[in-house]
This record gives structure tokens, sequence and C-alpha cells, in this order.
């Protein structure tokens, strides 16, 4: 196996088209050019992210650029003067979280966290904003990116205002699941009621309804995706635009919608 630094030699001299494995997790970076990843290479460290860790508090300075790989899986919460925290943004492997735009160490508005574990790659911002300074590819490429989180944000502000609670629970279970690739998401009923929002009566009785419809099973610390199409079915078309925006602007980065979920051949004929 290839060491970081015969990887990131070949990427200098264009002696193959592979990518380091530790950057193949994240379609982000996969979407640069060789020679411009190669400006990057050097400043990446794998980070390893545990459930609910903090990336940084409204106020904090940005130090840090964070990409999830795989299934990771981290997102932007707005805390409130009540003591809840709305999410606004979920990012998986089709982004990155922290000084996207800015330059230098400016202050955080909302709260990052970890939402789902696993591996990361950090970037310092002195080091992405020289990146930028050196290669346009690269200043496109992030500001194409962050047109597309915006457009995330904004679409959010409208479902939030727009949409039942059951539509906007199984569009996150199913945005989630998108970008894990697992039909397993490791969140309790409390943690998802909290992020959309709402006391944890009201979702409790949105999972059961979806656990009746045959879309979901909740177990301890879990929700699982049983049948994504019943899913679907409830939930609203947000995922859908988003996705959209993000093919005409970044075509090739955002996950490829996951099949349907089918149901078990014993729970088919039952």
């Amino acid at each position: 196996m290839e060491t970081r630094a015969e990887a990131e030699a070949m990427l200098v001299t264009g002696q193959t088209n592979t990518l380091p494995a530790h950057v193949e997790g994240n379609n982000l970076l996969r979407a640069l050019r060789h020679e411009d990843l190669a400006r990057i290479v050097p400043h990446l460290e794998v980070w390893e992210g545990g459930r609910d860790e903090i990336l940084y508090e409204p106020g904090d300075d940005v130090a840090h650029v964070y990409f999830p790989c795989a299934a990771s899986l981290a997102s932007f919460l707005v805390p409130l003067a009540d003591g809840r925290a709305v999410e606004t943004v979920l990012i998986g492997r089709e982004g990155a979280v922290g000084g996207i735009v800015s330059r230098g160490r400016l202050p955080a508005y909302a709260r990052a966290i970890v939402q789902h574990p696993g591996r990361f790659l950090r970037l310092p911002v002195t080091a992405l904003d020289a990146a930028k300074r050196g290669s346009p590819g690269i200043a496109d490429l992030f500001a194409r990116y962050a047109d597309c989180l915006i457009a995330q944000v904004f679409q959010s502000v409208a479902c939030n205002a727009a949409h039942t609670l059951e539509q906007r629970a199984a569009k996150w279970l199913l945005a989630a699941e998108e970008r894990t690739g697992e039909a397993s998401i490791p969140m309790t009923q409390e943690q998802l009621a909290a992020m959309l929002g709402v006391g944890r009566s009201y979702l409790s009785r949105v999972v059961r309804v979806l656990r009746e419809r045959g879309a979901v099973r909740v177990s301890r610390g879990r929700i699982e995706i049983v049948d994504r199409g019943r899913l679907a079915m409830g939930a609203c078309g947000c995922n859908a635009l988003v996705r959209k925006h993000f093919d005409e602007v970044l075509a090739g980065v955002y996950p490829q919608e996951v099949a349907p979920t089918r149901p078990r051949l014993a729970e088919a004929v039952g």
C-alpha cells in the first residue's frame, strides 16, 4: 500500500490517476483536478469524529475545514435562547464544514457537530486560502460549493416554515441514508426531535405513524429505514430540489440516490 508521501509525489508528477486512499471518501475533494489536489494533500490530516463531538461553537475562530468521508456526517445547528438548537444543514461526503468562503480565522455563527461518527479530513483554513490564491480551479470549486451550501440553507428555511413534522422527519432520514449509504441511523427520537426543533412527544407520534406504515423500525439508539419507498411517500420534495441544484452547479458531487429498501420476503408474503 502506498504511503501518503508516495501518493502526493504521484499526484505532483502525474504518474497516476488514482487518488490517495485517504482522499477518496470525500466527493468534493475528488472533484478537484489532480494538480489542484496536490496543493491540498500535504496539509490534510485524518481526524476521527465521535458522535455529537463539537467542531466549533458560535463565536469560535474557524481554524479548520472538515471534509466528511464515506458515512461520516456533520450538522450546522443554530442555538436558540430557550436552549434548543435547530439544524439548518446536514453535510456528508458531498461537502465540507467551515471556512469555505471566508479568509482567515473568522468567528463561527452556528454550532457544528458530528452527526454520524467516522473519518473526516481536516485542513487548516490558512492552507485552503493559500490554495485558492494559487489556483483559480480550487477557488472556483469552493465558490460553487458555497453556492450549494447557501441553497441548502434557503431550502431548510422554507421547509421548516411550510412542511409538516412528518414531512421534515422523513426528509431528514432519507437525506441521512443518501449521504451515508446506511439504512440504520444511530440516533434517538429525542435527538431527532431536538434537531427538528420540536418536543419528543410530537416526534414520537410521527415515528409511530411511520412505523405503522412499515417505513421505519426503531431500536435502542437507532432509527432504521425498512422501506425507503414508503418513507418517501411521507417526505417533502426538498431533498430532490437540493440534489437538482448540486447536479447543476457541481455535477457528480452529491451522493447518488440509493435504491429503495424492499420489505423482507417474510413480511411481503405474510
